[in-house]
Parts: C-alpha cells; structure tokens; sequence
C-alpha cells in the first residue's frame, strides 16, 4: 500500500498526508479548476480513488466535459472507474446536516472499495455552495469533527467554498476547520495554515492509518 506522504498536486502546497483536510475559496469556474484537475490529477497518477462531489446535478457532465479539456487522458480513468463525480443530493442526509455518522461512513464505505480494488486510498473534493444560511452553525460543527475522524483513514478532503457566499465570520470558521485554506490574490494562490495541520503531523508520527471498516457507533 502506498505511503503516508501524497503530493497534493496545488504548487503553493506540496506535499501532505493522508487525514488531510483542506479547503479553497473560489470566484470563477477557473479558479476552482485552476486547483481541482492538479489536485486529481495527482491523486489519478499516484493510484488513488477520487471522488468528486458537486453543488448540483447539472454540473457532473459540467464537469467531466471541464476535466476533459484541462486534463487529456481523463476518458481513461472515467471508463476504469478511478474517479466518479456524483451530485452533492447522492450524499444528502435524510436527518439532515447534523447526520455525521451516515456521512462519514458514506466515504468510508468509498475507501473500502477503493483499497479492495488495489487503490491506496481515496482523494476526494466537496462542493460546499448548495448549504443555506440557516444551516451554517451545525455544518461549522460538523466539519470541525469530520475534521477530527479523517485523521486515522487513508482519506484526503478538499471542501470547495464560493468566496462570494462567504461573510467575514463564515471565512473564519472555514479556515479555523482546516488545515490549509487556498486563496487567490491578485491573481496568485496563497495559503493559510492552520493549527490542525501540525496536530496532524504529530499524531502521525506515533499512530499507524486505520484501513479497516468504520465500526457504527453513535456520536453525542
């Protein structure tokens, strides 16, 4: 099985491990892809699963026609079944947002069977623009645990966030639930690091990778 290190693919970032959890603000379609076909385009080439989870269900085809012109060869791993773009309604929680153990074992259930297809691990990326408004506080909690859970699994996250849907305090609880955020100024990408990532990096250190099926449990 491959190792804990993985190229991100995004320049600004380099290298990181499995349990990453990273997010990116974004104003146009090419801002988005500008991060999203290097960042599968590295998971692809180093035998990873990917997953991408979009706002809505026009965008799929949106998508594989977008990945098609910035990354030949993608037909490839679309007809092998390597990467599956699927609408953000595929994952909808029937007891809504706060439904954390049904969503986390939702990509677990992906892991496993990319590893018993041969597949390090799985690389994925979420749309974050269909969340309401009246919905942000129990998201911002959800994703400080998701956070915290996808630590010990051979699972790379990439949340997509619509900087113009964004306030200020929003903003903040994104970048304090993750451990590098990517934004472009002046048409450059920077990142922002947070505390997250050197926690991870410790932890990593003393504690092998879970690769076994998440055992259902009830989460208080």
């Amino acid at each position: 099985m491959g190792t804990n290190t993985r190229s991100s693919g995004i320049d600004v970032i380099g290298d990181i491990h499995w349990g990453a959890h990273l997010c990116q603000f974004y104003q146009t379609n090419e801002d988005l892809m500008d991060i999203l076909v290097p960042y599968f385009k590295a998971g692809l080439k180093a035998n990873e699963f990917c997953l991408w989870i979009t706002s809505q269900s026009p965008y799929v085809e949106e998508a594989k026609e977008t990945l098609r012109n910035s990354f030949p060869g993608i037909d490839v791993y679309l007809e092998k079944g390597q990467i599956e773009i699927l609408p953000y309604t595929h994952w909808l929680l029937e007891e809504g947002i706060s439904d954390l153990e049904r969503l986390f074992e939702g990509w677990v259930e992906k892991l496993n069977e990319a590893l018993a297809n041969g597949y390090d691990g799985l690389r994925l990326t979420v749309n974050i623009s269909w969340l309401e408004k009246e919905n942000w506080s129990d998201f911002v909690n959800l994703e400080e645990k998701l956070g915290s859970l996808i630590e010990d699994y051979r699972i790379i996250a990439l949340c997509t966030y619509f900087l113009d849907r964004c306030s200020a305090i929003e903003i903040i609880d994104i970048v304090a639930n993750h451990q590098f955020s990517l934004i472009k100024r002046e048409s450059i990408w920077e990142h922002i690091e947070s505390h997250r990532r050197r926690k991870i990096e410790k932890k990593q250190l003393f504690a092998p990778y879970r690769t076994k099926k998440l055992r259902t449990q009830k989460l208080n």
